[in-house]
């Protein structure tokens, strides 16, 4: 793999779960929960699998991954509010549920940062390089926090964020290009870091300099085949032999 050239570049967008930290596994895990439940409820379907969470959830936002799901199986509910209680078999409904085993799994097991996605954050602080999260999740400030990684982020683009500034979702390119502008940078010359199809397809739509896929499970050839530049399956592989960017 060639070396990133990181002195061509203005701004570094990560995305969080799967990248930064491990909690693409405990989003996992949670939707797992959340929808087998609701499976069982609704009887006559076959369970959910890690396939499914691929194919129809992973990276998109909350909503948009419970719609894409139900979609894919031929089942129809109202859309309901954001505001829905999570009992309440709604879209928003199923999505608030699910957001409820996440926090869970969250306090029970608390996270860290990946050890190479740490190494490369130091290495690109160090550079002065500004760096951005552009997470799908509303939970991104939580996680952040837990894994005591703040202070990396001059900004951090989270579900939350997209929706008060109208920000349509991956696999649009509206929220990496927002992050990129809050630092001050273009796409051309700023890096976007993602492990799920639909952020990566994000990525190649706004044209942005450098796509790097990172291969948590979704597969080297599918993040290559979205249009990643680069693939790793850590991030310290985009450090340099001495360690430091460059």
């Amino acid at each position: 793999m060639d070396r990133v050239r990181w002195n061509e570049y203005d701004a570094v967008l990560f995305d969080l779960d799967g990248v930064v930290t491990p909690t693409a596994e405990v989003h996992m895990r949670a939707w797992s929960s959340m929808f087998n439940d609701y499976l069982t409820s609704v009887g006559g379907q076959r369970p959910y699998t890690d396939e499914d969470y691929y194919a129809y959830v992973d990276g998109k936002p909350r909503y948009d991954g419970v719609r894409s799901f139900l979609r894919a199986r031929g089942i129809e509910i109202p859309e309901g509010l954001p505001t829905d209680p999570p009992e309440e078999e709604t879209v928003c409904g199923l999505g608030n549920r699910k957001n409820g085993y996440f926090n869970k799994v969250l306090a029970a097991d608390g996270v860290d940062a990946y050890p190479g996605s740490r190494r490369l954050l130091d290495a690109l602080r160090e550079r002065g390089l500004p760096m951005a999260i552009v997470s799908s999740s509303q939970n991104a400030p939580v996680v952040l926090a837990a894994a005591g990684i703040t202070d990396y982020f001059a900004t951090v683009m989270h579900g939350g964020v997209a929706a008060e500034r109208h920000l349509e979702g991956k696999p649009a390119p509206d929220t990496f290009l927002a992050a990129a502008a809050d630092l001050g940078a273009g796409a051309a010359r700023s890096v976007v870091l993602e492990d799920a199809i639909s952020g990566v397809r994000a990525g190649v739509a706004g044209d942005f300099g450098l796509v790097i896929g990172v291969d948590r499970g979704a597969g080297a050839a599918a993040l290559t085949d979205a249009g990643a530049d680069i693939v790793v399956t850590d991030l310290a592989q985009l450090l340099p032999d001495d360690g430091a960017a460059r």
